[in-house]
This record gives C-alpha cells, sequence and structure tokens, in this order.
C-alpha cells in the first residue's frame, strides 16, 4: 500500500492543467450502454474510478479502453448481461449509474447497491423513484437493486425527484438517461443544476437524445428509438481545479489553474475574495498571486455548502484546510452530506484546532501545523490532508493514498512540477 511523504514548507510557483472531470465522466461512461455504436470520451482524467468503471462496462459485454492521451472508447455493440455484481461495484458509488441505461436498454437490470467513500448515508431512494415512475418494477434481493420495465420497455412521466438533501447528481443522471430510451415524453422536476448533469445531456444530445432544460430545475426528454454513437470531450473537473487554487493560497504561493472553468466556481471564487485571498481570474484559469501573500494571512470566511451554483460539498474538506491558516474564527456548515466530517481528528493530529457542532464546525485559525502520520479516510478528506500537509512544519504522511488516485490524476508529479516536496512510497 502507497502512502504519501510531504515536507512541508515550500511555497508553490507554476501551472497546473485541469483534468477533465470525474463526476462528469463516469455517468457518461455508462451512457454508451444506451447505443450500439461506439462512444469516444476525449479528455478523460487517468483515474482507477474511470478504470472501475471500464471494468464493470466490460462485465457487462461492452468493449472499453483508455488510451494514453486519457482518450475512452467504448461499443456496447453486442448483446449486454443485465447484471452488474457486488464485487465490481462495492469500492464505488459512481457505478449505480449504470442501472438507468441498462435498464431503459435491456428492459430489465440487476445492479448491486453501490459502495464509495464512507462519510455518512447517501440512500439511492431518488434513483428508484424516478425510474419507479417511468413504469419501472423494482425491488430488492440479497442486496442487489433489481428493475424491469413493464412491457419491456420504459414509459415516459412527470415526476418530482428533490429530496430532503436537496436534488440528487447521480440521481438525475440516472433518471435523464433511462428516459432518452423511453416511450412519450418524461418532464424531470426538481433536477440536480450541476454542470456534469448538463456535460452529461449534452453529450447525450450528441448521440440523437431530445432533452431541453438542462442546467435548470425542470429537464424535459422526448423519448427515442435508439441513440448513436458520438465523440465528446468532457469538461474539466471543478473540484480539482479549485482543490489546486485552495492550495496556491495556503503556501501564499503563484498558482495557475489552467483548463478549467470559473463559471462552474463562481462561489469559491466569492469565497476567496471575501477571505482576502489575492488572485485574478480569466475565461480559463484562476490564479493565486504571491505579491503580499506571505505578510497577509486569509481572513477568517464562513461558509455553507449546497447544491450548484452554491459552494461544493467536495471542497469543503479542502477549504476548512485553508481556514486553519485564516486569521480568526470561522463557521462551515454542511448542508449536503451531515456527516462528512472524517477530516477533522486527521486535521487536529496536524495542529489544527477545530469544533464540530452539529451540521457545522468551527475553525480557529490561524495555526502553525506540524507534520504527523495521518489516514485518509476518503477522497476529498484525503486531498485536505496533503494541502495541511505543504504548509505543516516538517514531514507528514498520509496514508491510503488510494482514496486520492479516485480523483485525482498523479497528485504528487503536480505538485512537484509547483516546487512541492511531495513523494508517493510504499507503506
Amino acid at each position: 500500500m502507497k502512502k504519501l511523504l510531504i515536507q512541508g514548507g515550500r511555497e508553490l510557483r507554476g501551472s497546473v492543467a485541469t483534468a477533465g472531470s470525474k463526476n462528469a465522466v463516469l455517468p457518461i461512461l455508462a451512457a454508451s450502454i444506451l447505443t450500439r455504436e461506439k462512444v469516444t470520451i476525449e479528455g478523460a482524467p487517468k483515474l482507477s474510478d474511470v478504470n472501475k468503471m471500464l471494468g464493470v462496462l466490460r462485465l457487462l459485454g461492452a468493449e472499453g479502453e483508455q488510451m494514453a492521451d486519457g482518450t475512452v472508447e467504448v461499443s456496447c455493440a453486442g448483446d449486454l448481461v443485465a447484471k452488474a455484481p457486488w464485487e465490481e461495484v462495492r469500492t464505488m458509488r459512481g457505478s449505480v449509474c449504470v442501472l438507468g441505461p441498462l435498464l431503459a436498454r435491456q428492459g430489465r437490470a440487476q445492479v448491486a447497491l453501490p459502495g464509495g467513500c464512507v462519510f455518512g448515508v447517501r440512500p439511492i431512494d431518488v434513483h428508484l423513484k424516478g425510474l419507479a415512475a417511468l413504469g419501472a418494477e423494482i425491488h430488492i434481493e440479497h442486496g442487489d437493486v433489481v428493475a424491469e420495465a413493464k412491457g419491456g420497455r420504459l414509459k415516459g412521466a412527470t415526476m418530482y425527484l428533490g429530496s430532503a438533501f436537496g436534488p440528487s447528481v447521480l440521481g438525475t443522471a440516472n433518471v435523464l438517461m433511462a428516459a432518452t430510451l423511453a416511450e412519450g415524453q418524461t418532464v424531470i422536476h426538481g433536477a440536480a443544476c450541476e454542470p456534469e448533469i448538463v456535460d452529461l445531456a449534452d453529450c447525450l444530445i450528441a448521440m440523437g437524445a431530445k432533452i431541453s432544460g438542462h442546467g435548470s430545475p425542470i429537464i424535459t426528454i422526448d423519448g427515442v428509438d435508439e441513440l448513436s454513437g458520438c465523440t465528446h470531450r468532457v469538461i474539466p473537473d471543478r473540484i480539482e481545479a479549485g482543490t489546486y487554487v485552495i492550495a496556491g493560497a495556503m503556501t501564499g504561493g503563484q498558482v495557475r489553474v489552467e483548463n478549467c472553468r470559473p463559471d462552474h466556481l463562481t462561489c469559491l471564487v466569492d469565497r476567496l475574495w471575501e477571505a482576502g485571498v489575492p488572485f485574478d481570474c480569466g475565461d480559463d484559469w484562476i490564479e493565486t498571486n504571491a505579491h503580499d501573500a506571505r505578510s497577509r494571512r486569509p481572513r477568517s470566511t464562513d461558509v455553507s455548502t449546497n447544491v450548484f451554483p452554491g459552494f461544493p460539498t467536495d471542497l469543503q474538506a479542502q477549504w476548512m484546510a485553508l481556514m486553519t491558516q485564516a486569521d480568526g474564527i470561522s463557521i462551515i456548515t454542511e448542508r449536503i452530506y451531515p456527516d462528512r466530517w472524517m477530516h477533522l481528528p486527521e486535521l487536529e493530529r496536524l495542529g489544527a484546532e477545530v469544533r464540530r457542532q452539529n451540521a457545522a464546525a468551527i475553525v480557529r485559525g490561524p495555526r502553525q501545523l506540524s507534520g504527523a502520520e495521518v489516514t485518509a479516510s476518503d477522497l476529498r478528506a484525503s486531498a485536505a490532508l496533503v494541502l495541511a500537509g505543504l504548509v505543516a512544519k516538517g514531514k507528514t504522511e498520509v496514508h491510503r493514498v488510494y482514496h486520492i488516485d479516485r480523483g485525482y490524476e498523479r497528485i504528487e508529479e503536480r505538485f512537484q512540477a509547483m516546487g512541492a516536496d511531495v513523494r508517493r512510497v510504499d507503506g
């Protein structure tokens, strides 16, 4: 098992290009099930989650591989198996998005309840509610979701997909994909508005789907009999881009994050401005500025996570790491996943002063962090620990680095290129 060794205290300088979006490419890979023609995805990130999703698709009967430049080609031309077993989907929650397209194409789907990061209950009831509205009969059997379309084909319907935690991104994606081959019109109220949903819809439209309203809470889909192949370039990963921007802000360095979409990070940009972090922004880049950064610590700033365009829950842990270096008391409220706090005790091991109070965390700064051995519990928590290690005094060891490989492509090499002392070694 690998770990990251970080010698903190180095100022970051340089540029980093944002990779393709993990959260966009996984449902787009699942969408390849909807056609017998080849789907080519350009700019896909080289991540363990992408490899796992390709493994799930191969198990279902598809052919797929990722090229050296990141391009992924998938063909579901042959007959598909309608079952994705637990052994293949247990480590990645995104694998549940094969349920909708598999049901739409085969008329039946059996998919194990998903795994992934462990930071609280994340039910898939929204997925099942939407597919049931399309006419699927659904039950749980031996840990699998078994869904069958009445009469062999799904029927368009009007539905509401909202939940107590707000719109579901993967739930919206699953129902959106299934509805493209349903008979008649489907109208989804309470749909997720995230850029990843817009990117999925754009890919489906390139495949011949009839979709309108994506990017708003109401999406309309007119079902078609079949879809064709396409070539689609995935959007940049807004969470990866935000992580590197926060890294530049934490170290007081001049870090230029290129090939990103600042319009996908408007809330982060607003919070950086509120915190007094010096930065510039262009059409496809964000750059933290080194001038005065060493003498100007960030100001304490309150943040509440929310659905897009609100502050992303996937940047909550990284923002907390930044706030340990800010002057004053910051309050971070988690409104998406109330139990997403597993990074707190690990940040405290590094010297952070953080106290949880119900759905909020109170962070007192600035604190001089000191290196220690810490354990990554999930993907974004591991990113926060790496950021904290960059400013900690001495050596930090981040264990269970396989978590970070799920969402960050060669993270140690990219930090090395900007001057960080980060190495991957055997644990």
